[in-house]
């Protein structure tokens, strides 16, 4: 063995043990929490929460459901700034499909005790999201983006069969009518900051997603290190599978 195979070894050595004591301290360092702020992505508002707001509130957490603007990443980052900043007590941030990318944003706010992804992106900083994407099959939702300039919306079949897919049709076609679009400018913006890498994080894989590849979703979710759930849902697991949903949810406020 030559000296440089020695040094290299050791490098290596000191670099896995410094990842895994960094792993070590961020699972290690939870906090039960009472406040859960929920965070929508593209093609929604915050009412395609409901859902899930209800079940929380059953077991006396206080909720809160950002409206997203859905028109720069430093608006949509900046709305949920200012209700952290007004929640009082350890919060349990929770992002869907394109919120993934602000919880990753903004996650590391003092009081933020947890991060959860469902069915959403998770990029790390600075990292160009679609190159990511593109290294996995594109979801049939994709073909459906029509834009009137630079504003952007789902086609209703698109809406109704690869984003709602397993939503009964009459609620579905309510959720496209109240659509809310999106500014091109949203989706290309880059994140400065990956604040699942600091905060103990749980991920909510949607298996028969047509909006997010699942595959993408796994290999974000296996990234972060996440506490991981696997559902047979379409992209709007937060209505189809809400309970299972609201149940990680609260797992991430008990700290567990």
């Amino acid at each position: 063995m030559n000296r440089r195979t020695v040094i290299g070894g050791s490098i290596a050595a000191v670099a896995s043990l410094a990842l895994s004591a960094s792993v070590k301290a961020r699972d290690t360092d939870r906090t039960s929490a009472r406040n859960v702020v929920l965070v929508h992505g593209l093609f929604a508002d915050g009412s395609c929460w409901s859902d899930v707001i209800g079940r929380l509130q059953s077991v006396g957490l206080n909720v809160t459901s950002v409206q997203n603007p859905l028109t720069t990443l430093d608006a949509a980052a900046d709305a949920v700034r200012r209700v952290l900043a007004r929640t009082e007590g350890p919060t349990v941030l929770v992002g869907h499909s394109f919120a993934g990318t602000i919880i990753s944003e903004v996650g590391d706010s003092p009081n933020v005790s947890a991060l959860v992804y469902i069915a959403a992106r998770a990029p790390d900083a600075g990292e160009d999201y679609a190159a990511l994407a593109v290294r996995y099959s594109a979801p049939a939702a994709s073909a459906g983006i029509i834009f009137d300039g630079d504003e952007g919306r789902l086609s209703e079949e698109a809406f109704l069969e690869d984003f709602a897919g397993d939503i009964p049709r009459a609620r579905a076609r309510i959720l496209y009518a109240t659509q809310q679009p999106f500014q091109k400018t949203l989706t290309q913006a880059k994140t400065t900051n990956a604040a699942w890498k600091a905060k103990p994080t749980y991920y909510a894989v949607s298996d028969a997603d047509r909006t997010i590849n699942p595959d993408l979703q796994r290999f974000m979710a296996k990234r972060m290190n996440a506490h991981v759930v696997s559902l047979g849902a379409s992209h709007l697991s937060i209505i189809s599978r809400a309970p299972e949903v609201a149940d990680l949810i609260e797992l991430a406020t008990r700290g567990t």
